[in-house]
């Protein structure tokens, strides 16, 4: 008896979980497949999301011949012998689909021998890649290939999931499982999106569990306790979807704001000790340096973007550290909000006054009717004057002297504002002079 993972391998799309905005009703992959027209392709997107079991599916619904490929452990000779399989049997009017897990570990000799018989139709082929295929792909074998992207499987998805796993009588020959959601909420939220860490937790929670023998059936019960040894962290009872979650988001951001590092750097470790994704936290830091830091100090959105980054190529627990550095740059940080609210005035009066056109002399005039209607007419290109500058308005005559970005005196910012004045001061000198 295989791992829980191979026993409960969806059959159909309509026992496969997640990627809806490819496989949901009317979405493209859905159609290719239920049409029969499915082509080469690759499937782009993180460990445990059904890459291998999606390619098993078209390869069933297609009624084709379905190999499995390794990029790890076959050489070029093997390729050529499969090729030449797979050419035999599109003579005979079979289909192959040649699935290649890891096909960015091939080398360009070992990805050019498939072209060919792509090319000619002899295969199917269907890459799956952990990496981005524009990088690591031949661009003569991408452009044969339609890329789809997969994504992490979401929360919700993972507990369905969890939940089919326990009801299906494949999974655990009949037995009947006590467990809560509370639990299966934590074991969906430690998988990180990953269908099959989801499924073996559950699996080992099961094997371990009190087992009682009943007459119909044989009942096993799993507690806190033995949920918190199988995850080996007390702190996962912290569900990323519940309301802990967001209060321990905001404990970061309020931290960061107050400009208390020792905070920030706790909270974060409470988060990323407890499961939560790096990126998740990392999203939130970027967001931060525009929100409470903005233009005091615009290296923070850059520092909060390359810590992003850093969490995408390294994951934890290394990207840990990065996250540190990032939460204690914003938090050290001079901080403004001036942005946040500049942009939410902008927006209320964007919101409110929609039909407000656009001044004429800012107009974009790409046809001759157009410029003869007067578009463009008056228009001053600010690199032809002396000082860069014009005293043209660009906001709607209701709006002309609205004010939404107001700059505060902390950091940088300072520097913005005397700059800001500078352009005030020579506009109301020059007015006139664009009319």
């Amino acid at each position: 008896m295989g791992p829980l993972a191979s026993r409960l391998r969806p059959r159909d799309l309509s026992e496969f979980a997640g990627q809806k905005h490819l496989l949901g009703e009317g979405k493209v992959l859905r159609q290719m497949i239920e049409r029969d027209m499915v082509s080469s392709m690759i499937f782009w997107g993180p460990p445990g999301v059904g890459k291998t079991t999606l390619a098993r599916i078209i390869a069933g619904k297609t009624k084709a011949e379905f190999i499995n490929f390794s990029a790890v452990t076959s050489g070029i000779k093997e390729i050529k012998d499969v090729m030449s399989a797979a050419e035999r049997m599109s003579i005979m009017g079979d289909k192959t689909i040649l699935f290649i897990d890891e096909i960015h570990r091939f080398n360009k000799a070992q990805q050019d021998a498939f072209l060919p018989y792509v090319e000619k139709g002899s295969i199917t082929l269907i890459g799956a890649t952990t990496e981005n295929p524009s990088f690591e792909v031949n661009s003569a074998l991408l452009s044969r290939c339609r890329v789809f992207v997969l994504n992490a499987l979401g929360q919700e998805d993972l507990l369905e999931l969890l939940k089919q796993a326990i009801a299906d009588p494949r999974a655990f020959e009949g037995a009947k499982i006590d467990i809560t959601d509370e639990m299966l909420n934590v074991v969906a939220g430690f998988s990180n999106g990953d269908a099959r860490i989801a499924l073996s937790t559950l699996e080992m929670l099961v094997l371990n569990g009190e087992s009682k023998t009943l007459k119909s059936h044989t009942k096993i019960k799993i507690t806190p306790q033995l949920l918190e040894q199988c995850i080996s962290k007390k702190s996962l009872l912290y569900d990323k979807g519940g309301e802990e979650h967001y209060n321990i988001i905001s404990a970061l951001h309020k931290s960061m704001r107050n400009s208390d590092v020792d905070a920030s750097i706790y909270w974060l470790s409470r988060m990323l000790e407890a499961g939560e994704t790096p990126l998740y936290v990392a999203r939130r830091v970027v967001r931060f340096a525009s929100e409470d830091i903005g233009m005091a100090d615009s290296r923070a959105l850059q520092i909060a973007v390359a810590a992003y980054q850093a969490c995408h190529f390294i994951g934890m627990p290394e990207c840990a550290v990065h996250l540190a550095h990032a939460v204690t740059y914003m938090a050290l940080a001079p901080k403004s909000n001036a942005l946040y609210i500049a942009y939410g005035e902008a927006a209320k009066d964007a919101q409110s006054m929609l039909a407000e056109p656009v001044p004429l002399h800012i107009r974009n005039a790409p046809t001759k009717l157009l410029n003869d209607l007067g578009y463009g007419k008056g228009y001053i290109y600010a690199h032809d004057t002396k000082d860069k500058l014009t005293a043209m308005q660009c906001l709607p005559d209701s709006l002309k002297d609205r004010k939404y970005y107001i700059p505060t005196e902390q950091g940088q910012e300072v520097r913005v504002k005397e700059r800001m004045e500078q352009i005030e001061a020579w506009k109301k000198k020059h007015l006139g002079e664009s009319k």
